[in-house]
């Protein structure tokens, strides 16, 4: 995807998410996966951002029902240092201890290719920076 076609991305009334995230969000749905049905976007777990040791993963799957996708800014997640990518890696952590894959995509990724980079997601295949480091 080109900056051109990014910047052109409407992000509908109410949203809050990034536009990345948006594009993720809509890429599911066109591979077959139904908004609250397949998958929850943006669920809250362990009290989420307002509770310590909580989180937000950005789709959580019902079908199949242990895997998560979490849509990773390259810039904030891997440009802010340690302790970010170290969060990061405490909700993978996490969502392993419930039995649940997290895969991360870079939003780079997600823009050049949304639906190879879900399609790989939705096989648990984690081609992000944090997934070639083995973490």
């Amino acid at each position: 995807m080109t900056t051109a076609n990014y910047n052109a991305i409407e992000l509908p009334p109410g949203w809050e998410g990034s536009k990345p995230e948006y594009l993720c969000y809509e890429t599911l749905i066109s591979v077959g996966k139904r908004p609250n049905e397949d998958f929850i976007y943006q669920s809250p777990l362990a009290g989420g951002r307002m509770d310590k040791g909580g989180l937000v993963i950005d789709f959580v799957f019902n079908n199949p029902p242990d895997l998560a996708i979490n849509v990773q800014g390259v810039y904030y997640h891997y440009e802010f240092g340690v302790e970010t990518r170290a969060r990061d890696l405490i909700a993978r952590a996490q969502l392993a201890g419930n039995g649940i894959t997290l895969v991360f995509i870079d939003d780079d990724d997600l823009l050049r290719e949304p639906k190879w980079h879900v399609e790989e997601a939705l096989k648990y295949r984690d081609h992000s920076q944090i997934g070639a480091l083995g973490g």
